[in-house]
């Protein structure tokens, strides 16, 4: 299976003054990865599907900056996308941004907006595809949009490491692989946050590491559920790296 990457140039708009979006943040992954794999322009998320996961004040505050919402329903139609082609086989990522999974229902923070991985798997779900779904998030800060969004459903299981050093936190994520494969799964999920890397925010993870999650999410998804898995963009700050990390994310996922 290629693995396939959803990306549009709006992405690399500044459509706010946060760190997730400043110029060149998107620019810095691309230019890294786009010889390597193939790409894949999404369409934005429709309102129906962004209601699923937020309430109607929210939507409306989100539609109040013309441009912002214009991305935000855009990265969440890129995470619709990649939650698609992987539920019909085909492994993807997210090259998106805004990240989202600081987005609760009403309300947001964090440099997120809409909370696209919810968003994503609520599509798969109200398709009837994707009961029992694993999200594994690997950025610097708990995701608490997704939990507050999806924690409460049933069949949905999410897991954010607790931040002990490199051996522990990739410990962490072998073994709950190995809960997760006991209770069963139709689809993994990775909030790809890359804040962890050492030269980031996070100062913990190495380049190599990367690719040894997303590895061990990869053999994960083919024992467990038909190969299906994708990965979407979250944080990750430190430009002169950003894309190796994520390269080297992407060559253990594909």
């Amino acid at each position: 299976m290629v693995l396939k990457v959803v990306y549009h140039k709006m992405y690399n708009i500044v459509y706010a003054s946060d760190p997730a979006a400043k110029a060149g943040r998107i620019e810095s992954i691309y230019n890294v990865i786009s010889p390597h794999f193939e790409f894949m322009e999404p369409k934005p998320a429709t309102e129906e599907d962004i209601l699923r996961a937020h309430s109607e004040r929210h939507v409306d505050s989100i539609k109040s900056d013309k441009r912002l919402y214009e991305v935000a329903a855009l990265a969440a139609g890129g995470a619709i996308a990649a939650a698609e082609l992987a539920y019909d086989g085909e492994p993807a990522f997210g090259l998106i941004r805004p990240p989202g999974h600081h987005a609760s229902s009403d309300s947001c923070w964090g440099f997120c907006f809409f909370n696209n991985m919810a968003i994503a798997i609520l599509k798969l779900r109200n398709e009837g595809k994707a009961d029992k779904v694993f999200i594994l998030d690997i950025d610097l800060h708990f995701g608490d949009g997704t939990v507050n969004i999806l924690g409460d459903l049933k069949g949905i299981s999410i897991m954010n490491p607790n931040h002990g050093g490199r051996e522990a936190y990739l410990e962490q994520v072998s073994e709950q692989l190995k809960v997760e494969a006991a209770r069963g799964c139709d689809i993994v999920a990775v909030s790809a946050g890359f804040d962890e890397y050492e030269l980031d925010w996070g100062g913990r993870l190495k380049t190599e590491d990367y690719k040894e999650i997303a590895s061990m999410v990869k053999e994960f998804s083919i024992k467990n559920c038909a190969g299906r898995r994708f990965a979407i963009l979250e944080g990750g700050y430190y430009h002169p790296d950003l894309g190796k990390n994520v390269k080297a994310f992407l060559d253990g996922f594909g």
